[in-house]
């Protein structure tokens, strides 16, 4: 197979899965990413010409997981990438390109559970009033990190979605807000009444600084000094540098939080269900992963049960 045809083929699907089944710009990256390294691995394997996809044989399709697993990556990324393959030999089955039976006969590597870094509710109360105490002194951008943190711990926000948040998705008298989660699937998320607080005299400061800059059309809720949509980065790297200066663990960022939220909801109660559901999940067994019960919960709930205790 010329590469050309490689190159056809996952174009194609890629214009299926952005149309058709709406996927956002990121996951699309990471799909061609791993049918470029299919690709290669494909060229190495077979050889420029000797090769075509409907020929392709499982033994081929393990060799591959194996150059993963030597490229030094885990078993969630491997499965993540035969993940992508399955879908794409599905959609050349569908038009008529190949079948599905070399693909259909492989096993996906069990992947280790790592759960994200979590804070504590010690350490959140630590990291909400360093970021209160900024907030105090009245500039834009520390009453605007002050936000970030009350959205991604208050709501359970994932970073793309806080980074797309309009200002118009946002009820301040209803305490909701819309937002864009994965597979472009809206849903209404509801906001602390901290967090109505923090973004009242933000939006404020919000409105000076469009005047200033001449632009009061721009519709993102977070801005950068210039007058412009905060970066995905720009907030990363806000929430990154707030949780180093007061916790207590390394590597901790904005999905920590999101997983915090999950995580302390679940250990206060919450029903599990209702936790998917705020946090945008399409199946339970992914809420499942974020069930990290403290020991502190599970003793209290051996001392209320169990006769003896």
């Amino acid at each position: 197979m010329k590469e050309s045809e490689m190159v056809s083929h996952v174009n194609q699907f890629l214009e299926h899965l952005e149309y058709e089944r709406n996927l956002s710009a990121s996951t699309l990256i990471s799909y061609r990413k791993d049918l470029l390294d299919l690709s290669v691995f494909f060229i190495d394997h077979f050889g420029l010409t000797d090769w075509d996809l409907s020929t392709v044989e499982r033994t081929d399709l393990r060799a591959f997981m194996g150059w993963c697993e030597r490229k030094g990556l885990g078993r969630r990324s491997i499965a993540r990438k035969l993940s992508t393959v399955r879908s794409f030999y599905k959609f050349l089955s569908a038009v008529g390109l190949c079948g599905m039976e070399s693909i259909s006969l492989v096993r996906t590597p069990k992947s280790e559970k790592k759960l994200p870094k979590y804070v504590t509710k010690n350490e959140i109360d630590i990291v909400f009033s360093l970021a209160e105490s900024k907030a105090s002194d009245g500039s834009l951008s520390n009453t605007r990190n002050l936000v970030i943190l009350e959205l991604l711990y208050g709501s359970g926000l994932r970073l793309a979605e806080l980074y797309g948040l309009d200002v118009e998705n946002v009820d301040l008298a209803g305490q909701l807000a819309k937002v864009l989660g994965k597979g472009s699937k809206e849903r209404i998320v509801p906001i602390t009444r901290s967090t109505v607080s923090a973004l009242r005299p933000y939006l404020e400061m919000r409105s000076g600084l469009l005047d200033r800059v001449g632009d009061v059309a721009e519709s993102a809720l977070l801005l950068n000094p210039s007058g412009s949509r905060l970066s995905r980065s720009s907030i990363q790297k806000i929430i990154r540098k707030l949780l180093a200066d007061t916790a207590t663990r390394d590597g901790l960022s904005a999905h920590s939080l999101r997983h915090s939220f999950a995580t302390h909801l679940l250990d206060s109660g919450a029903n599990l269900i209702a936790v998917k559901e705020l946090l945008g999940h399409v199946s339970l067994s992914t809420t499942q992963v974020y069930v990290h019960v403290s020991k502190e919960r599970l003793l209290q709930v051996y001392k209320d049960s169990h006769p003896r205790s």
